[in-house]
């Protein structure tokens, strides 16, 4: 099993609070040719392993703005818990943050987030090179951006699933 963030589009209207529901919908993303196939329409995106780091990254912008916005991309959203809070939450992004994020991700410089974030996301990953991990997460960021900036003009919700 993999440690992942999933994202998946889809209309609001179409969307159950349920956990159960959300748990079936966001899993049917666990067959790789239709996931893989989604991610290539562009209403599905994936970041594996970083995601918590990558939030971190985000982090870095509080301290140069001040604006909230930062959570929004990675643990932003409206929660949806298991009855007994041992799984973790999905999480939806209404139409209207899902523009925040893709205005937020648009605004802000990555090269100032990688300087602001380093000394903290750097050491975990000290076995490899700096410009190594930089791309990873450069990768993760501009594949977040493309999808949040793509979701934007269909009006659609965000589910977000995180996979341990």
């Amino acid at each position: 099993m993999s440690i992942e963030m999933q994202l998946r589009a889809m209309p609001e209207s179409e969307i159950r609070e349920d956990w159960a529901w959300l748990e079936e919908f966001m899993g049917a993303a666990g067959d790789f040719d239709r996931f893989q196939a989604e991610r290539r329409a562009g209403i599905a995106e994936v970041v594996e392993y970083h995601f918590p780091a990558l939030h971190e990254v985000y982090k870095a912008v509080y301290t140069l703005r001040g604006s909230p916005d930062w959570e929004l991309p990675v643990f932003g959203g409206s929660p949806v818990h298991h009855a007994t809070y041992d799984q973790p939450p999905f999480l939806i992004l209404r139409p209207a943050q899902v523009r925040e994020v893709a205005d937020f991700l648009a605004a802000v410089s990555f090269d100032d987030l990688w300087d602001a974030a380093r000394p903290k996301v750097l050491p975990p990953f000290s076995a490899f090179d700096e410009a190594e991990v930089k791309g990873w997460f450069l990768t993760h960021h501009t594949d977040l951006q493309a999808f949040y900036t793509r979701t934007v003009p269909t009006g659609h919700t965000v589910v977000k699933a995180f996979w341990y």
